[in-house]
């Protein structure tokens, strides 16, 4: 992996961009990365596009808008994790030599659903009986506060921590600090989850421009460099789940530190899918950032936040910047960059030099998530 490199990063505002068609949130992230990459359009080798929800040809159409033609472009869907396994496959083709130069792209626009839950696969037979989301990580926040002997405002605590870092997002949808008691009192969405325990759902592009570390050193750049990229697909098991060990990201974290020759103690941050609060206690753990069990005093003692030991979601995570599926994995890479090349402003973590992002997409019946991306970057300088 460590050969490939990104140099050039981008993303629009999250939000509710209900007159902007995909190519209308696509191209500006895209021409954007281009332009801080220092990349020409004829140097771009191909075009990876992820998303779960934009049709035939999201690549192609956004490509087309920005002057970029005749080369392999693919299209990516795999639910949440669509954006990062975008990333995945670029890695494997600069790894491979196969390109140079690739242009990553990671889109989507929910609001095209007019709010609600989701669409999910009506096939699936945990849909068929009324599953959503929201649901599902009720029942493991419900599972967590049992076996933990903990309350629901360790759960308001993590959207509490995710609003205060998104205040110093400029592209994050909620800007504004709440508290515990606020978090509580919001509107109950599935108990013991409330409104401001679930990340919001809306429109977003983010982009990257990744090249081969030769072309980085012929252009005479920086950027940051790729030590991991893992993609894992769930394993399908009958019988009792524990919803509190989501072996998918096991798998995948412990995957990605082998890759990269780094552990837990080495990672200065960490965007992690937290798409529910629970979701985040849950990762902490997954991730390797402390022991199992320790999940609720990893977040008491400020442990994932500006002075403790890694800042997690320190973008305001998908609670605070909002989750357009198919976008958010290219997000958290943005974040990574941005943090990496000290680009962060007001919420810039203070010598940081690594990050790991982690994704996990799609919910199906009798597995724990359908993929799971995690990357780790370091500094090339």
């Amino acid at each position: 992996m460590n050969n490939t490199v990104v140099i050039g990063a981008s993303m629009i505002p999250m939000g509710k961009h209900k007159t902007s068609s995909y190519t209308g949130l696509g191209a500006p992230a895209a021409m954007n990365a281009i332009k801080v990459s220092g990349i020409e359009l004829d140097e771009i080798d191909s075009v990876i596009c992820g998303h779960a929800f934009g049709g035939m040809l999201t690549a192609q159409r956004i490509a087309k808008e920005i002057g970029i033609g005749s080369i392999p472009m693919i299209n990516v869907d795999n639910a949440c994790s669509s954006g990062a396994t975008a990333m995945n496959i670029a890695v494997s083709d600069i790894a491979s030599g196969k390109s140079d130069v690739v242009l990553v792209i990671g889109v989507d626009k929910l609001t095209q659903f007019g709010g609600g839950t989701l669409p999910l696969v009506v096939e699936d037979p945990e849909v068929q009986a009324g599953m959503v989301m929201p649901a599902l990580y009720a029942m493991r926040a419900k599972r967590f506060l049992y076996e933990r002997s903990e309350t629901a405002d360790l759960l308001a605590a993590v959207s509490v921590k995710a609003r205060n870092h998104g205040v110093q997002n400029p592209f994050a949808q909620f800007r504004k600090p709440v508290t515990v008691e606020e978090v509580l009192a919001s509107r109950s969405i599935s108990d013991p989850l409330t409104l401001l325990q679930c990340c919001p759902t809306g429109d977003g592009a983010a982009a990257l421009i990744m090249v081969s570390d030769r072309k980085m050193r012929k252009m005479g750049i920086s950027g940051i460099r790729v030590s991991a990229s893992v993609l894992h697909s769930g394993k399908a098991t009958s019988g009792f789940r524990n919803m509190l060990h989501p072996e998918i990201t096991y798998q995948s974290a412990r995957d990605a530190y082998e890759q990269a020759g780094l552990g837990p103690d080495d990672i200065d941050m960490v965007e992690l899918h937290d798409a529910f609060t629970i979701a985040e206690l849950i990762y902490y753990e997954a991730l390797g950032l402390c022991p199992e069990g320790d999940a609720a005093g990893f977040l008491r003692d400020g442990n994932s936040t500006y002075g403790g030991k890694v800042v997690v979601n320190p973008s305001g995570g998908l609670l605070a910047k909002g989750h357009p599926v198919g976008a958010s994995g290219v997000a958290q890479v943005v974040e990574a960059y941005w943090q990496l090349t000290g680009r962060a402003g007001k919420r810039q973590i203070e010598g940081a030099r690594t990050a790991m992002t982690h994704v996990t997409g799609g919910g199906i019946a009798n597995m724990d998530h359908g993929a799971c991306t995690v990357h780790i970057f370091e500094t090339t300088s």
